[in-house]
């Protein structure tokens, strides 16, 4: 198996094609749709699943591993799950009944999707503490991708603000610190309240209905398991500040997102802070969806104002939260600045 489908401690890339390949095939065992005594195909796998025979390969022997399945002498495997107990092992395995493969098409997640979340996690955890250098040859070696695609999800983060070059064109996550955090929020609350005025008049009611049911339901039972704050947040500082007509405020606010990150990892030990203050900040945005759809443009644009002070001190919770937690050794791919 490359280092491409393995983690930084060597668990399996639940995102590769090979492991996904194999979940499929053993949901389909499990749910009994692939038959004791039935005969399968590595071709016939990478056929239906639409991938090369190498992670056909590698998921079938993973079956074998766990004695769902059992080579054939020759050509093939053969189902010995569910009825195990009972199935009569095939004597000539060209005889055997051959499974019925529907077409499931797995499609590749590009090298740098894979990689990127865990950088980014590993990243933010340390800028709290201090910058820290990205070497870009040792996160290719650490990920099993080629510095291309290295270069293109450091060039993603650089675009949130995340990563910047210094003066000797070497990659550096800057220090968060809570200075730079509060003139981040401070920058964000004296443009986003004028975006959002400047974009109402167009915001379809359509958007702003369909937004403030997402925060309706991830309040529902908060925190519920597959909440994705990345949603939320875009929701209302992207997607709804998107139809302010003035560009340069955009793009004075793109470089603000690196404040968005950290709120992905609610559990984190650094990054995380209390549960409580993420549905205050949800309840928030709900507020502001009720004033825009009630054509209270200058009462959401005060309310945003708020929210955003409001996000400026639970940020300042997360230099709490840190400030006694002991920082671990530096992986093998970053270095002191």
């Amino acid at each position: 198996m490359s280092e491409a489908e393995t983690d930084a401690n060597g668990a399996m890339d639940s995102t590769s094609i090979q492991v996904r390949a194999y979940t499929m095939l053993k949901a389909m065992l499990d749910e009994g749709r692939l038959q004791a005594g039935e005969r399968l195909l590595e071709a016939q796998v990478a056929k239906a699943f639409g991938i090369s025979r190498s992670p056909a390969r590698h998921a079938l022997q993973k079956l074998c591993e766990g004695a769902l399945i059992r080579e054939l002498p020759g050509r093939g495997y053969e189902v010995v799950r569910p009825a195990a107990a009972t199935a009569r092992p095939v004597t000539d395995p060209m005889r055997a009944r051959r499974a019925v493969l529907e077409p499931m098409k797995i499609v590749s997640v590009p090298h740098w999707e894979r990689m990127y979340g865990q950088l980014e996690k590993e990243l933010c955890s340390r800028m709290i503490f201090s910058s820290v250098r990205i070497v870009e040859e040792r996160v290719a070696e650490q990920f099993g991708v080629s510095r291309t695609v290295v270069r293109d999800v450091l060039a993603r983060m650089h675009s949130v603000g995340l990563v910047t070059k210094d003066s000797l064109g070497r990659w550096i996550a800057p220090q968060v610190t809570p200075a730079k955090t509060h003139h981040l929020y401070e920058l964000r609350w004296m443009l986003e309240p004028t975006a959002l005025q400047q974009a109402a008049p167009s915001l379809p009611p359509a958007l702003l209905e369909r937004a403030r049911a997402t925060v309706i339901d991830a309040l529902d039972g908060f925190p519920r398991e597959g909440f994705d704050t990345d949603v939320v947040e875009n929701d209302l500082h992207v997607g709804v500040l998107s139809y302010c007509p003035n560009d340069e405020i955009l793009q004075s606010l793109a470089r603000t997102r690196v404040l968005f990150v950290p709120t992905r990892y609610l559990y984190d030990p650094v990054l995380r802070i209390p549960l409580s203050l993420i549905e205050d900040a949800l309840k928030e945005h709900q507020q502001i969806y009720g004033l825009l759809l009630d054509q209270r443009a200058d009462d959401a644009a005060t309310a945003l104002q708020s929210h955003l002070k409001n996000a400026d001190e639970r940020w300042l919770k997360r230099f709490e939260s840190s400030a006694g937690h002991k920082q671990e050794a530096l992986p093998p791919y970053l270095a002191a600045p």
